[in-house]
């Protein structure tokens, strides 16, 4: 995925330190994968470009099916796993200067650095009223996945939930994005519940949440 033609990206900015001017921050962690170092951080403004150049597609031969039954006066809606016929590629919902501009609405960005690149990525978005830490992108790039960064940047955007005196963790996702349901299944993430029409593309999006205490 590359920027939107006519929109560059360094024109766009973070918030302070990104992390929304709050004066709490994830201080950058250190760990190894794959015998290779890896770094979470919080995000520069010079890191926006490299984060838009990674390619956030993503291939599922599965989704999750919504089926909406109304009986009696009681409304049911279920969600089950669809095997498709084939294997798809899907591009990411927000795609260009829409991404861009959504990363300057985050109140929190953090980046994977690995082999002195910009690896993935994770942006979130504070509902103080509510103690929730919102993940509205996690991203990593293609041929970096599989190999534990996704869930590196996961836990760092827990303790930055913490940091910030929230409670809640909830992450966001396309029914479609099966490989993504899945990442927050066998991370102890439990689904949360779901809005129909979400995104420009008017896809399904789903929560998963888990408590920070």
């Amino acid at each position: 995925m590359t920027p939107q033609q006519g929109y560059s990206t360094r024109s766009a900015c973070l918030p302070p330190g990104g992390t929304g001017g709050r004066t709490a921050a994830v201080e950058a962690r250190e760990s190894t994968i794959g015998g290779k170092p890896m770094q979470v951080r919080p995000a520069r403004p010079e890191d926006l470009e490299a984060c838009s150049m990674l390619d956030h597609s993503y291939t599922t031969s599965s989704v999750w099916q919504m089926e909406t039954r109304e009986r009696d006066g009681a409304l049911t809606v279920t969600f089950r796993e669809a095997r498709l016929p084939r294997e798809i590629r899907v591009n990411y919902p927000r795609q260009g200067k829409e991404l861009l501009v959504g990363w300057q609405r985050r109140d929190g960005f953090l980046v994977a650095v690995e082999d002195g690149q910009i690896a993935g990525y994770v942006a979130l978005t504070t509902q103080a009223e509510h103690g929730i830490a919102r993940i509205g992108d996690l991203v990593v790039g293609r041929p970096r996945r599989r190999r534990g960064i996704g869930t590196a940047l996961l836990w760092a955007a827990a303790e930055w939930g913490r940091d910030h005196d929230l409670v809640r963790l909830v992450v966001e996702t396309q029914t479609k994005n099966y490989p993504a349901i899945r990442f927050c299944q066998s991370r102890g993430l439990a689904f949360c519940g779901y809005n129909d029409h979400y995104w420009p593309s008017q896809d399904i999006v789903l929560f998963f949440g888990d408590s920070l205490r």
